[in-house]
């Protein structure tokens, strides 16, 4: 059975990456063994303040050598915090892989209270657009709810000349970056001619105005990116194709026909 100490944690953001150190002492009669991804682990549960279960199976961490009884060792754990700020029970667990966790039958676990900070410090939402300013996206940008900014910003949306992002997209997609979101994609709606806005509807289906989505299945499109990454491309627009993203349907961004071979 384990005896646990919290040596040491980092503070916690939404979705993101935090590093805890764990100490144990074997206080069973069998010595634990970690064989790879086999055998006893290190792992954890977040639990919300009702004690429901946000995330049970959390991340294995083995030991780096066998832990006879009686022995003591420490396990640097790095957890990813539920998507929601707000206040968590963070459990530290052992689980024998396959098998059953040791809480079930009884062991010791170890419970920390968390504050999960937003993932962004400060709401900032920078804009890259590509092909060069435009009145019309200049203007679009000035109504926004939340202020666009210059420089200093985490959060970069990468839109395209003469766009029209609608005045609540900067609010969502800042939004969605406070839960965790590395990347946010907004919706696409054609502007232009009625036979030309039907022609462009039927190819940006997929990206029309709705819910949110976190398995799209397709690029991103105009996304805002924390972390300093860089967009990829996608039938000619800036793009994100990686993991952490989130289509984001209310926002949503007015888009003239004659860009990327997607709207031809």
């Amino acid at each position: 059975m384990p005896r646990w100490r919290l040596t040491e944690i980092e503070k916690s953001r939404a979705g993101a990456t935090t590093r805890a150190v764990v100490a144990l002492e074997n206080a069973g009669s069998a010595t634990w063994r970690s064989v790879g991804t086999e055998g006893l682990q290190v792992s954890y549960h977040w639990l919300d303040a009702h004690g429901n279960a946000i995330v049970w199976d959390g991340r294995r961490f083995a030991f780096p050598r066998p832990v006879a009884p009686g022995e003591s060792t420490q396990v640097a754990v790095d957890t990813v915090a539920p998507r929601a700020p707000g206040r968590y029970l963070l459990r530290f667990d052992l689980v024998e892989e396959h098998h059953f966790w040791l809480s079930e039958i009884g062991a010791d676990v170890l419970d920390v209270e968390v504050v999960v900070a937003p993932r962004i410090a400060t709401r900032r939402l920078e804009v890259v657009v590509h092909g060069g300013p435009h009145p019309r996206t200049s203007a679009a940008l000035a109504a926004q709810e939340e202020p666009v900014v210059e420089g200093d910003s985490v959060a970069i949306a990468h839109l395209v000349s003469g766009c029209e992002p609608e005045s609540s997209w900067s609010r969502l997609v800042l939004d969605a970056h406070a839960e965790g979101w590395t990347a946010v994609g907004p919706a696409v709606v054609p502007l232009g001619r009625a036979l030309e806005r039907r022609r462009a509807s039927r190819t940006l289906g997929a990206w029309a105005p709705g819910g949110r989505n976190p398995r799209l299945g397709r690029p991103l499109l105009l996304p805002s990116l924390l972390g300093g990454i860089d967009p990829s491309g996608h039938e000619g627009f800036p793009a994100y194709a990686g993991d952490e993203g989130l289509f984001e349907g209310g926002a949503v961004i007015r888009l003239p026909t004659r860009y990327g071979r997607l709207l031809r």
